[in-house]
C-alpha cells in the first residue's frame, strides 16, 4: 500500500505559477504509476496528467498540455506538478493518485490510491 499527501496549493493570479507536490509513503513507490486529477465545484473529477513508474513516459489532458509538467523523484518518493500560465478555469481541488503498475491512462478507475487533495484557486 501507499499513502499520498498533496501540498503546494494556494491562491494565485491568472498567468502565475504553482508547483504541487505529492509525497508518498512506502519503500516501493518507484513501482507505482502516479496521476494528477482535479475536481472543480459541481463538476466531475477529471484527468490532468500521469507519469509512469520510471518517469520516462508522461501524458497530459489537452487542456493543460504545454502549460503543466509532471515529474517525479523516486529517491524522494515525490511526484510534482509544475503549473504555469494558470487560468481561472484551472481552479479546482487537485488530487494525486497512484497504482501498482508501470503505466496508466486517464481513467480515475485505474488508480487505487488517492490523496486528500489540495485547493488551487486562480483569480482573474
Amino acid at each position: 500500500q501507499v499513502q499520498l499527501v498533496e501540498s503546494g496549493g494556494g491562491l494565485v493570479q491568472a498567468g502565475g505559477s504553482l508547483r504541487l507536490s505529492c509525497a508518498a509513503s512506502g519503500r516501493t513507490f518507484s513501482s507505482y504509476v502516479v496521476g494528477w486529477f482535479r475536481q472543480a465545484p459541481g463538476k466531475e473529477r477529471e484527468f490532468v496528467a500521469t507519469i509512469s513508474w520510471s518517469g520516462d513516459s508522461t501524458s497530459y489532458a489537452d487542456s493543460v498540455k504545454g502549460r503543466f509538467t509532471i515529474s517525479r523523484d523516486n529517491a524522494k518518493n515525490t511526484v510534482y506538478l509544475q503549473m504555469n500560465s494558470l487560468k481561472s478555469e484551472d481552479t479546482a481541488v487537485y488530487y494525486c493518485a497512484a497504482d501498482l503498475r508501470k503505466v496508466a491512462g486517464p481513467s480515475r478507475f485505474e488508480y487505487a490510491y488517492w490523496g486528500q487533495g489540495t485547493q488551487v484557486t486562480v483569480s482573474s
